[in-house]
């Protein structure tokens, strides 16, 4: 099984990161390196003006509300739920968003 195969359009994937790239880019801090569309986030942390800084990270998924998507057909709001899960995480540990 390919990816076409697998309901994955590449092309249209590739279009939506040319449409939002400007978005993205206008989000960029001083230390970001990578741009939209890479595998990663690199980040050069010397590049912010912090004494004695400490990294936090968060990973999370969306839990119930992709099972709410499905139930209602509504999914135009998972990835905003997914970036609110991430970054409220690390704002209540007093932590500043580098990077997303």
């Amino acid at each position: 099984m390919d990816y076409r195969q697998a309901g994955v359009d590449i092309d249209a994937g590739n279009e939506v990161v040319r449409r939002i790239r400007h978005l993205a880019r206008g989000t960029f801090t001083p230390g970001v390196l990578s741009d939209i569309g890479s595998f990663g986030g690199l980040f050069r942390l010397n590049a912010v003006p912090l004494r004695d800084p400490v990294l936090v990270a968060s990973a999370d998924g969306v839990g119930t509300k992709l099972r709410l998507a499905f139930l209602t057909g509504i999914h135009t709001t998972i990835g905003r739920d997914l970036v609110n899960h991430c970054v409220n995480d690390i704002l209540v540990q007093g932590a500043e968003p580098l990077f997303f």
